[in-house]
């Protein structure tokens, strides 16, 4: 098994690309070792210390380490704990999950919700992904959209400017409705 690695615009953040299917669907976030006990992926790669995050994609692995830890000193263990992981057989993450990540909304501004869901999902989340993140929606209110960055895009130095520059201009731009973007933790 060869598992590449890429650099992200965040650097306390690698993606591992072990050229297998690392999700069938949607994408499951670890941000901290006790929430991973779904996970034994996440288990195995939080056991290498100096981890403090792992978020799982379809195709690709992305690890937050603590800022006082050299990558020279951890990727190989990591490689090595994804390595294990996948000739275990076992599976990333045991049991259901929700695989859309966005917060439900009902009540008078649906239209409007779907219509950000729909964007997110077409135009926003493809391209997070590439950079080992995920965006989801958490909340819609008086024009303010509420958006929730995972993986390599939480703590991302460039993450402010993505959610303003980026985001927040083309919601704007297809949804006159929107007139905010702000991030939540």
């Amino acid at each position: 098994m060869f598992i590449q690695t890429e650099t992200t615009p965040n650097p306390a953040t690698l993606k591992f690309l072990p050229g297998e299917s690392v999700l069938d669907k949607g994408t499951a976030d670890f941000p901290a070792a006790e929430t991973a006990d779904k996970s034994p992926l996440a288990r195995r790669i939080f056991a290498v210390g100096g981890v403090t995050g792992v978020f799982l994609g379809r195709d690709f692995v992305t690890v937050t380490k603590a800022d006082d830890q050299p990558w020279d000193h951890l990727k190989p263990s990591i490689l090595g704990a994804i390595m294990e992981h996948f000739q275990s057989g076992a599976p990333a993450v045991e049991g259901e999950r929700d695989t859309t990540g966005h917060a439900s909304h009902d009540g008078p501004d649906s239209d409007i919700v779907g219509q950000i869901k729909e964007l997110l999902d077409t135009r926003v989340r493809p391209a997070v992904a590439q950079d080992g993140g995920d965006i989801t929606f958490h909340g819609f209110d008086r024009g303010i959209v509420y958006l929730h960055m995972q993986g390599a895009c939480a703590g991302c130095p460039s993450s402010t400017l993505t959610l303003k520059m980026g985001i927040e201009n083309l919601l704007r731009h297809y949804i006159p409705e929107v007139v905010e973007v702000r991030p939540v933790a």
